[in-house]
């Protein structure tokens, strides 16, 4: 379980493919304060480290999550949104957020408004994930408030601190982001659509 507030930059510094999985070896900041077999949260991706070496940590993506995120675009010195798994005994700044991306989306406007940044992203509608306005969406890894929903794209306003301290700054009009939806809003879709059927 993640927020959303992203903790560190990580730095890709190896990929090595292993059969069909992918070994990503990156350098950051909290590399020291790492342990195997915890769970990070990489662009919204939630990925166990295999490997500890000096200032790098190795962790290993397998076919189902090259398939459903944006994992498998990756290259040596891409900059990563990276989170640790949140603790029960501390405030919960973003939302709550699984690191199970639902779907790759992408951005179809990236504009600068006078100190801030407003991104729009469309998605695909067929897969029956929905924003709501005022609602929470994870984009890479990163919680926002959606603040303009329509029925296969939402924009999002960046304040400068976010947009200098994540992985934002790279993103430009058809990048591809990693999109979590809100849990419990994917939740009430379902029990209406159940309730249709």
């Amino acid at each position: 379980m993640f927020t959303g507030i992203i903790e560190s930059l990580g730095i890709i510094e190896e990929i090595e493919q292993e059969n069909t999985n992918l070994n990503i070896t990156l350098h950051a900041e909290l590399t020291s304060e790492l342990k195997i077999d915890q769970s990070l949260a990489h662009n919204g991706i939630c990925l166990t480290v295999v490997g500890i070496s000096n200032s790098t940590y190795t962790v290993t993506a397998i076919q189902e999550t090259i398939n459903k995120t944006t994992i498998g675009t990756w290259k040596k010195g891409d900059v990563i949104n990276v989170e640790r798994a949140m603790k029960l005994d501390q405030r919960l700044d973003g939302h709550i957020v699984q690191g199970h991306v639902d779907q790759i989306g992408q951005c179809i406007v990236e504009q600068e408004t006078n100190g801030s940044w407003l991104f729009t992203f469309q998605y695909d509608a067929s897969l029956n994930n929905v924003t709501i306005e005022k609602g929470s969406i994870t984009i890479n890894g990163v919680s926002l408030t959606v603040v303009d929903s329509k029925k296969d794209q939402f924009s999002v306003a960046i304040i400068p601190y976010t947009f200098e301290n994540t992985n934002f700054k790279s993103i430009k009009k058809g990048s591809f982001v990693n999109l979590e939806f809100d849990v419990i809003g994917k939740y009430v879709a379902k029990l209406y659509q159940n309730k249709k059927e």
